[in-house]
């Protein structure tokens, strides 16, 4: 179950940076692609939520809330 947890941490980390990487103008269709992964990522996360998936859980989490402002801001969601 830890590693289900640390999963979710690099999941996250890496979805964080590329949501970095999408907020550079007319790359923000890219958060389509990019949201699915801290989903996935989550889902490690609340599955391996013993030690360390409540850092996964926030990191994934802040990954999708920060993409989803991002689609918005870009019309990409209404």
């Amino acid at each position: 179950m830890i590693i289900l947890g640390i999963i979710g941490i690099i999941i996250g980390i890496i979805s964080l940076l590329l949501i970095a990487i999408a907020f550079i103008p007319f790359l923000g269709i890219l958060n389509w692609f990019i949201i699915p992964v801290p989903v996935i990522g989550l889902i490690f996360s609340i599955l391996g939520r013993k030690n360390t998936g409540v850092v996964g859980i926030i990191l994934c989490s802040a990954a999708i809330i920060i993409g989803v402002f991002r689609l918005a801001l870009g019309g990409g969601v209404i």
